[in-house]
């Protein structure tokens, strides 16, 4: 999957269109993401040790990858994902980084 933990994502399609939120969890089996604020639904829950109110609690829920794209910061706008091998000559290592389509800049 080429959207990560922590990234800034913009919803492009379902009912939070247009939303921009972060990252919390990037589950791979089923191709889900779950963003901060995006795809809020309610739960019923009843009085607990944990919950000693119970009513209706509101939380995120997944939405499939395919609805979200990254947010590139420096242009404002959403934008594709390319990669690249960076290599480094002194340690012999090599690194696989991704690069934002619309600024050229590693994210």
């Amino acid at each position: 999957m080429r959207i990560k933990k922590g990234d800034q994502v913009k919803v492009i399609s379902g009912k939070n269109k247009g939303k921009i939120g972060k990252v919390l969890r990037v589950i791979p089996e089923t191709n889900r993401v779950l963003v901060e604020g995006v795809n809020l639904i309610y739960r019923h829950s009843r009085p607990s040790q944990r919950n000693p109110k119970g009513g209706i609690i509101e939380k995120e829920a997944p939405i499939n990858a395919s609805n979200v794209m990254l947010f590139d910061t420096r242009s404002n706008k959403p934008t594709r994902v390319n990669y690249k091998v960076l290599e480094d000559p002194e340690k012999k290592t090599k690194n696989k980084v991704r690069i934002s389509n619309k600024s050229g800049e590693i994210i």
